[in-house]
C-alpha cells in the first residue's frame, strides 16, 4: 500500500459535492475481520475493491500465529492486509521477529501497531515505541505502519504523553523513511475527532489520519463496546438499559452520521489531515462490506435532515 497523503483539495459545497465526497473516502477506507472468519474472504473479496485495506485484529482469545495466516490468506485474496500487533501481547523479540518475517515474505509490508490492554506485558514489550525503536519492523522491510490516536484522550495514559508518543513516532518515520500513519479510535462524537484534529497541528504532528467508525451496528451493542473501548467516560452509566439510549440520541450512533460530518469538513476546507475512514465491523464484517459496496457504487441519497444515506431511488 502506498503512503497515505493529506493532500485533499477542498471542494465546493452542495448535495452532489458532499455525494462525490462520501464516494471518494469510501475508495479510501480501510476495514477490519478477526480471526475466525476465514470462511468470509470469498464474499469479502467480492464486495470490496481489489486492493483495499483489511486490518486482521488480534483479538485477546486469538494467537499472533493466527493472525499472521490469516493477513496471509487476506493478501491471498487480493486483498491488501494490515495485521495487527498488539505490544504486550507479544512474547519475545524473536516470536515477533519470525512474524514480520513470515508476513514480508507472503507480500504484507503494513502493520497497525496497538500496545494492548494487559496490565502485564507477556513478554519485552510494553508500549509500541520499544518495538519501533527495536528496529524490528526496519530489520524485516515494514514500511507502511499504523498507530493509535485517541481524540478523546486514554483512561492510563496522560494527554502529553499521547502527544509525545506521536511526536516520538513521527520522527521515527522521518528518520526511517517509513510512511506512518494514525488510526482513531472510534467515536460518538465527530467534533471531538474535528477538534482533536485541529490540535495535531499545534503539536507539530503532521502524520495522516483515518478516522474511526463504527460500521452498522445495533445501538446497544455499539453502546457496550463504547463503554469497553472507554469511548466518552459519559457513557459509562448510559450503554446497560434500553432507557439509556435517550441520553445518547445527541451522539452520532451511525456511520452515516459521521461520513456526512467528514464529507462536510472537507468542503469546508477543515481537517484534511483526516484522510480516510476506517471502519470497526464490531463482528458485522460483511454487513460493513455490504454498505459500504452501496456506497461505492453511489447507490445513495443524502437526507441532510435526518442525517441518513438512504438508498437512491
Amino acid at each position: 500500500m502506498n503512503a497515505i497523503e493529506a493532500d485533499t483539495v477542498p471542494a465546493p459545497p452542495g448535495a452532489e459535492c458532499l455525494t462525490s465526497r462520501i464516494v471518494e473516502l469510501m475508495r479510501q477506507a480501510s476495514t477490519e475481520i478477526t480471526v475466525g472468519d476465514d470462511a468470509l474472504l470469498p464474499a469479502l473479496t467480492a464486495l470490496l475493491p481489489a486492493g483495499s485495506c483489511v486490518h486482521v485484529a488480534h483479538t485477546p482469545r486469538a494467537s499472533l500465529d493466527q493472525v499472521v495466516h490469516l493477513s496471509l490468506a487476506v493478501q491471498r485474496a487480493g486483498l491488501s492486509a494490515c495485521p495487527h500487533i498488539v505490544a504486550r501481547r507479544i512474547v519475545s523479540l524473536g516470536a515477533l521477529r519470525a512474524a514480520l518475517h513470515e508476513l514480508k515474505n507472503g507480500g504484507v509490508g503494513q502493520i497497525l501497531l496497538v500496545a494492548g490492554d494487559l496490565e502485564k506485558p507477556l513478554g519485552a514489550f510494553a508500549s509500541t515505541l520499544e518495538i519501533l525503536d527495536s528496529g524490528v519492523t526496519l530489520d524485516n522491510g515494514i514500511n507502511v505502519i499504523g498507530v493509535a490516536g485517541h481524540p478523546e484522550g486514554h483512561h492510563a495514559i496522560g494527554s502529553e504523553a499521547l502527544w509525545q508518543a506521536l511526536a516520538h513516532k513521527q520522527a521515527f518515520a522521518e528518520r526511517n523513511r517509513v510512511a506512518i500513519h494514525i488510526v482513531t479510535q472510534f467515536s460518538l462524537n465527530p467534533e471531538a475527532i474535528f477538534a482533536w484534529a485541529g490540535e495535531l497541528s499545534a503539536h507539530g504532528i503532521r502524520l495522516p489520519v483515518r478516522v474511526g467508525i463504527a460500521g452498522p451496528t445495533p445501538l446497544l451493542k455499539l453502546l457496550q463496546f463504547a463503554v469497553r473501548c472507554g469511548v466518552g467516560t459519559s457513557l459509562r452509566s448510559a450503554a446497560h438499559t434500553l432507557s439509556a439510549v435517550r441520553s445518547v440520541s445527541h451522539l452520532a450512533t451511525t456511520p452515516d452520521q459521521h461520513l456526512i460530518a467528514l464529507a462536510r469538513a472537507h468542503d469546508a476546507g477543515r481537517s484534511q489531515q483526516l484522510v480516510a475512514p476506517h471502519f470497526f465491523a464490531f463482528g458485522g464484517t460483511l454487513k460493513t462490506a455490504e454498505w459500504r459496496r452501496r456506497l461505492l457504487e453511489g447507490d445513495f441519497q443524502i437526507d441532510s435532515d435526518k442525517e441518513t444515506l438512504r438508498p437512491a431511488g
